[in-house]
């Protein structure tokens, strides 16, 4: 009998996790006694993943954040890249967390490990130099973007369109109904959910702002409701403390994970940008985007981003769809005045864009994925 297939697989923040879950379960169908290890969040350890470290030691975001932990950061690439020299899978694939996971695959490659990058990096946002490192560095990159895989294809990259993961898991119409009664919470009351990021900096920087929108929308409009989910206890604890300082008495319901479920329950959406965005989109709720950066990460992004949107719903549709409220532009007053615009507008038409997008991206990214894998794989 040949041996197991062994599988490395590397996650370095939620949104990951949720990929990485999705791909190992379908490579358990086709390798049933397959053995995963590396870097896994909560959702991979339950399908078995063996995790050499927890996936929070990657979730950092913006230039000083990561210069405060790249020493731990170098460590875990050190030991991670030792364990896997010495014990080489027979496939390793990076997901998404690009700064990390790219200089891994690198390495193994050149060791003679296969590799496979799952999520591209923005690399047709900025820069674009980055594509000869990655086309260096893996086998395949898989892209959840049809505008990704064109990139690619360009400089004659290994790149295969997969879609989304979650543009399957989710319906092109959610049940607002049967999730506010799943949640508990008042379906007659207009609710707001606000997702001020999964990373600790993320919610240290948009917490504060966001509450402060919040206080100001309980004025304008008294019957609205707030639903927060919160990634894990770590980031609840911040969170509370945070609003306890700035808003105490400010009625919110909490979440611990949940944020499909919180979006989807809502009238509208607050986020910091990321995949949240995406999430939202897929649920089909209106929403505004907001996000703050330590200045020097902001100043060098400026002149780094090639692109004219950030967030993922204007990326689709290549125009600006949902409002984006970056850096001096993310004050309470304009998070309250772009809320209360959809608050009190007809959104029809805007979720039927929604819609549009959410079919162009519903290719059975699960499938895909596990294909790209096995036909690397050979086995």
């Amino acid at each position: 009998m040949p041996d197991p297939v062994r599988i490395g697989i590397v996650a370095g923040e939620t949104s990951g996790d949720i990929l990485a879950a999705g791909l190992v379960r379908e490579l358990q169908r086709r390798y049933p006694d397959a053995q995963f290890e590396g870097i896994a969040g909560p959702r991979m350890q339950a399908l078995g993943v063996k995790a050499l470290f927890e996936m929070e030691e990657l979730s950092v975001m913006g230039i000083t954040e990561v210069l405060g932990r790249l020493p731990r950061i170098l460590k875990v690439r050190r030991e991670l890249l030792r364990h896997f020299i010495a014990n080489p899978p027979d496939i390793f694939v990076g997901v998404d967390a690009p700064d990390f996971n790219i200089g891994v695959e690198l390495k193994l490659r050149r060791a003679g490990i296969k590799t496979v990058h799952y999520v591209s990096p923005s690399v047709w946002a900025w820069r674009q130099n980055r594509i000869h490192k990655i086309k260096a560095a893996t086998d395949m990159v898989l892209a959840f973007l049809p505008f990704e895989k064109a990139f690619y294809d360009r400089f004659a990259a290994p790149c295969r369109f997969v879609g989304h993961t979650m543009a399957d898991a989710i319906p092109l119409e959610p049940d607002q109904a049967a999730v506010r009664q799943a949640l508990g919470i008042d379906p007659g009351r207009r609710w707001l959910a606000v997702l001020p990021g999964s990373r600790t900096a993320e919610v240290g920087f948009m917490s504060p702002v966001f509450l402060e929108a919040c206080k100001r929308l309980t004025v304008r409009y008294p019957d609205l409701g707030f639903i927060v989910p919160l990634v894990n206890e770590a980031r609840r604890a911040q969170f509370m403390a945070i609003k306890a300082e700035l808003a105490p008495d400010l009625d919110m319901v909490l979440l611990e994970g949940q944020g499909r479920e919180a979006m989807i329950a809502a009238d509208a959406v607050l986020l910091a940008s990321g995949t949240a965005a995406l999430e939202a989109m897929l649920v089909k709720k209106p929403m505004v985007v907001g996000y703050k950066l330590k200045p020097f990460s902001y100043w060098l992004a400026q002149r780094l981003v090639k692109t004219a949107y950030v967030s993922l719903p204007n990326l689709l549709a290549d125009q600006m769809l949902v409002p984006e409220l970056i850096q001096h532009e993310c004050t309470p007053d304009n998070l309250v005045d772009e809320v209360s615009k959809l608050l009190e507008h007809d959104n029809r038409e805007l979720i039927a864009t929604f819609t549009r997008l959410h079919q162009s991206i519903r290719c059975n990214a699960d499938v895909q994925a596990a294909d790209a894998v096995a036909e690397l794989l050979g086995r």
